[in-house]
Formats: structure tokens, C-alpha cells, sequence
């Protein structure tokens, strides 16, 4: 279409200009305009850092509303907090992305209005449609950040040419300083890479099960210790893990920001990606802020501050974000490759094949995974 030809159409916004500006009303329009009316309480379930200040405040102060996190790690972890409150505990829940289907399947999540939210701003078609996410033409979550995981390591150990292979994580001088993220996915996902099984990473037959677990346990010798967020963070930090398995920039990049030797890549076997996606929780009676909120943090405004997140960065997923983060903190855009041309692109390298979305076992279950898991830290 010529731009003469639009400029003859009707004047009416895009969805998209809708969105936005809705989205930026978000603050601009309080939710609770009386002064003297009570401040409604959000009870959210999340990933540690999506309730504080940094990511909420802008939003609790313009809408009087008050978030209460209740933070959990592990989507394991979020689903048995979930099935041991009663319903409607919960009127946000932060989930990854490959748990969504759970959530659906066992009524814990409402149906959201695709119309809602800006889909035709997403910086990939993947994301419009992102697995497990709908049930037919019905959306059940919104994605609202990702990220990438793959080798992080401490550059006075490792240098980058050897991060390039997770074969590094076996490195004779680092034995006793090998950490793991203390959550099964992603360590043994990794294991599969390594074993060669590219995109059928998640979908093992017994011998290559077998073949993971084995690989698994020869780690074990290199292995320090088993870590939740803030053990990652201080032993890495510290110096006393020197590489850490599960993890990616997500924890190193806030070390790296304060200067700490430390960095992640993705090597040759491939990365995974995490993805976190936001859902309204069954039978909730505040559907309306909760969804006002998701849509402001779906704004630029709202991207950035995801992307600066304090507790762990993350990408941004929309066209406006990206372009925003550019702007307004164009050293964090370039650390993270969120810059158009960059080799290290996370679109980029999603688009080359080298990223696979995080997902649960097909072949086995995730208590196969888990009972293993719990052998391997006790061996």
C-alpha cells in the first residue's frame, strides 16, 4: 500500500496504537482514582524480582493497588503451590512457558482476550502463537519476556573459545567448582545437547534417556554443590563455582553489569531458552487490573523495565520495547545483543536453529526426571 493511499483511509488507530496507548494510560489513568478508596492487594505468584519495586512500583502508585509476591523457583515448585492453595489464592501467575499447559489442563488459569494484547508488535512470529500458550484459537497466557541459557562460567577459568562446548564443564582445573541451578530442565536438557540430540533434546527414547543420565552422572566428580537463585548468585560471584550448569545470562549479566569476571554464551551444541509468560489466575475477582497491568508491562515502557529487571534481565519481546530499550539504555541493548546486526541477536540465534524452546519430557515424566535428578545430587 502506497502512502497516498493511506492517508486516504479512515483515520481510526491501530490495535496496536490502541494497545499502546492504553497501555501507557495504564499509569496516566489511575485504576482507583478516590483518594480515600482502600488499596486493592494483587496476590501474584512469580519467578523472584517480578513483585518489587522496580518492576511494580510505577503501576502500584498510579492505580492504588499493592502487590504481594509469593516467589517460587522451579515450575515444579509453582504448580505444587498452586494445587496446595484454594482457589482464586492467586490473581497473577508468572509461569514458564512450558508449564502453561498444566496449568490449563488443570483449571487453574482463566482465558484471556487476544484482542487485548499487542501481537502484531512481536519481534517474532514464534511468539504470536508460542507453544502450549493456546488451546485451539483460545489464549491462556501472554508471553512476557525470555531469555537464553547455555555455558556461564568465570573468564579466569574458562576462556570463550572453551565455553563454546559444554565438553568445558569437564575441565581437569575446574573439578570441585562446577555448580548446578538446583532445578532438573535445564541442566539435564543441557546433557542432551551435549549428547547430540539437537531439537529431540526433550523427546528421549529409553537408550538415549539412559545415554543422558550417564553423561549426567561423569559430571558428578566436577560438581561443588547444588545451588537455589541466591547461592547461583554468591558462588559465582565469590569465585566459589567457576562454571555453573541451568543457568544464563539471566544470573551472570547482573554480575557482569557489577563488574564480576563472569559471562554466558551459547555453545556449539545449542542453548535453551526460558521463556516467562503471565496468567490469570481461576477465579479471580480482579481480572480487569490484572490484565491492565499485563498490558502495561507489554508496553515499551513496560518492556524496558522487564529488560532491566534488578533481580535477573531478561529480552524484550515486542518491536516497541526493543526499540525503546535502544534508546533509552543502549549499553544493556548491546551487552545483550538486542541490537539489529549483532551475531549475538537472541532473534538471530533462535532463527539459525541454535535455540531450543524449554519443554517438559515427552517420553518420560517429569517425576522420572526429577527421581533422577534427586539420585544424582545424593550420588
Amino acid at each position: 500500500m502506497s502512502k497516498k493511499e493511506n492517508r486516504g483511509r479512515s483515520q481510526q488507530p491501530s490495535r496496536r496504537q490502541v494497545l499502546k496507548y492504553s497501555a501507557a494510560a495504564a499509569l496516566a489513568t489511575p485504576f482507583i482514582s478516590r483518594a480515600w478508596a482502600n488499596t486493592v492487594e494483587i496476590n501474584m505468584l512469580a519467578w523472584y524480582g517480578h513483585g518489587e519495586p522496580d518492576m511494580v512500583g510505577a503501576f502500584e502508585e498510579a492505580n492504588n493497588v499493592k502487590f504481594k509476591p509469593k516467589y517460587y523457583a522451579g515450575g515444579d515448585n509453582m504448580l505444587g503451590l498452586i494445587a496446595q492453595s484454594p482457589p482464586g489464592t492467586y490473581d497473577i501467575i508468572l509461569s514458564d512457558g512450558e508449564f502453561v499447559q498444566q496449568l490449563n489442563a488443570a483449571g487453574y488459569i482463566e482465558p484471556l482476550d487476544a484482542g487485548d494484547y499487542p501481537f502484531d508488535d512481536m519481534l517474532y512470529e514464534d511468539f504470536t502463537k508460542f507453544p502450549g500458550h493456546w488451546d485451539g484459537d483460545t489464549l491462556y497466557s501472554m508471553m512476557l519476556r525470555f531469555g537464553h541459557l547455555g555455558v556461564s562460567y568465570n573468564k579466569n577459568a574458562i576462556s570463550e573459545e572453551e565455553a563454546m562446548s559444554y565438553s568445558c564443564f569437564w575441565k581437569p582445573e575446574i573439578k570441585g567448582k562446577v555448580g548446578h541451578f538446583d532445578w532438573h530442565l535445564p541442566s539435564l536438557g543441557m546433557m542432551s545437547l551435549y549428547n547430540g540430540n539437537g531439537a529431540g533434546l526433550w523427546d528421549l527414547d529409553d537408550a538415549k534417556w539412559e545415554k543422558v543420565q550417564e553423561t549426567t552422572l561423569s559430571l558428578r566428580p566436577q560438581v561443588g554443590g547444588f545451588f537455589d537463585y541466591g547461592g547461583t548468585f554468591n558462588s559465582l560471584k565469590n569465585g566459589e563455582m567457576q562454571a555453573m550448569v541451568g543457568i544464563g545470562d539471566w544470573i551472570t549479566g547482573v554480575l557482569e553489569k557489577d563488574g564480576a569476571p563472569v559471562a554466558s554464551v551459547v555453545p556449539k551444541e545449542g542453548g535453551i531458552q526460558w521463556t516467562e509468560s503471565y496468567c490469570i489466575g481461576k477465579g479471580t475477582e480482579k481480572a480487569d487490573i490484572v490484565k491492565k497491568f499485563i498490558q502495561y508491562m507489554l508496553s515499551p515502557e513496560g518492556q524496558v523495565k522487564s529488560a532491566q529487571m534488578a533481580a535477573y534481565p531478561g529480552f524484550c519481546i515486542t518491536k516497541g520495547g526493543r526499540a525503546l530499550l535502544n534508546e533509552v539504555d543502549p549499553k544493556e541493548a548491546k551487552r545483550t545483543g538486542q541490537v539489529d546486526g549483532m551475531a549475538n541477536d537472541p532473534i538471530t540465534l533462535i532463527k539459525e536453529g541454535r535455540i531450543h524452546y524449554r519443554d517438559i519430557p515427552v517420553q518420560q515424566s517429569l517425576e522420572d526426571w526429577n527421581d533422577f535428578w534427586s539420585e544424582y545430587k545424593n550420588a
